[in-house]
C-alpha cells in the first residue's frame, strides 16, 4: 500500500510575519465559504483543465503558487498521483484546510506558508510551476518578482502554466445573486490590472523574466469571466 505524507512548513521570515496579503475571498472571515462558492461556480473544471494542459508526468516536481485550500494541487494529484506537489500560499488557515482535504483523499502533499516571490525550491530544481486564479491578487511588483523566481526555480525545459482572468465573459449565465457577486469577490484587482485583464500581459511578464515560447494556449468563457491559460518554458540554454 502506498504511503501518504501531508506536511506543512512556514517559510516566512520574522520580517514577513506582518506582511499583508489579499485572501482568496478578500476577507479572512469568508474563508469557510471559499470551497463552497468555488465548487458552486465550477472552478474545479478550470483546475482539471490546467492540470491537463500542464502535462505533468510521474515523479515530476511541481509548485502550485497561490494554492489557497489546495484545490489545484489536489486536481494535479488526481490526474498524476506520483507527482511531487507542493502548494504555496500566505494564508495559513487556507493551507490547514488543504491539509485536511489531502489527508481525507490519502495523497501526499507539502503545503508551505509564504509568498509568491519566494518559491520553496532550490535553483533549477522544479519541472513545473502552476497557478490558478491567484496572479490577480498580486500587485505589479509582486507579479514581476513571481515571474523571476519561477524562472530561477525551474530547470531548463521546465514549464510555468497560469490560469487567470483575461477579460469580460462573452456570456451571462445568471446563476443567482450570490454567484453574480462571486466574480467581484475573486477578481477584485484583476478587473483593473492590465497584466491580468489581458492575457498577453501575462505573456509579456513571463517573456521579460526570461522565459521562451510564452503564449496563450487556451481560453474559457467561464461563468466567473473570461479565463486565459498561459504557458511558457525556461530555455535549455
Amino acid at each position: 500500500m502506498a504511503t501518504t505524507d501531508v506536511r506543512f512548513f512556514d517559510q516566512r521570515t520574522p520580517q514577513e510575519r506582518d506582511r499583508s496579503f489579499l485572501p482568496g475571498m478578500r476577507k479572512t472571515w469568508l474563508l469557510p465559504f471559499y470551497d463552497v462558492f468555488t465548487r458552486f461556480a465550477g472552478v474545479g473544471a478550470l483546475h482539471e483543465r490546467l492540470a491537463d494542459l500542464a502535462g505533468i508526468e510521474s515523479g515530476q516536481a511541481v509548485v502550485d503558487v497561490g494554492c489557497g485550500t489546495a484545490n489545484l494541487s489536489l486536481a494535479v494529484l488526481a490526474s498524476q498521483p506520483a507527482a511531487r506537489v507542493s502548494g504555496l500560499d500566505p494564508d495559513g488557515d487556507a493551507l490547514r484546510r488543504g491539509m485536511r482535504k489531502a489527508r481525507r483523499r490519502g495523497v501526499s502533499l507539502t503545503l508551505v506558508q509564504g509568498y509568491a516571490d519566494r518559491i520553496p525550491a532550490e535553483d533549477v530544481s522544479l519541472d513545473h510551476v502552476i497557478s490558478s486564479l491567484a496572479l490577480h491578487h498580486l500587485d505589479d511588483d509582486g507579479r514581476v518578482a513571481f515571474a523571476r523566481d519561477a524562472f530561477r526555480a525551474l530547470r531548463p525545459g521546465g514549464r510555468v502554466t497560469i490560469a487567470d482572468f483575461g477579460g469580460a465573459s462573452t456570456h451571462d449565465h445568471g446563476h443567482g445573486r450570490a454567484l453574480r457577486h462571486l466574480p467581484r469577490v475573486l477578481r477584485h484587482r484583476g478587473a483593473r490590472n492590465p497584466a491580468v485583464a489581458r492575457g498577453n500581459g501575462v505573456v509579456t511578464l513571463l517573456e521579460t523574466a526570461g522565459f521562451g515560447d510564452a503564449r496563450e494556449i487556451a481560453h474559457a468563457d467561464h461563468r466567473l469571466g473570461r479565463i486565459t491559460f498561459v504557458q511558457a518554458t525556461r530555455p535549455s540554454s
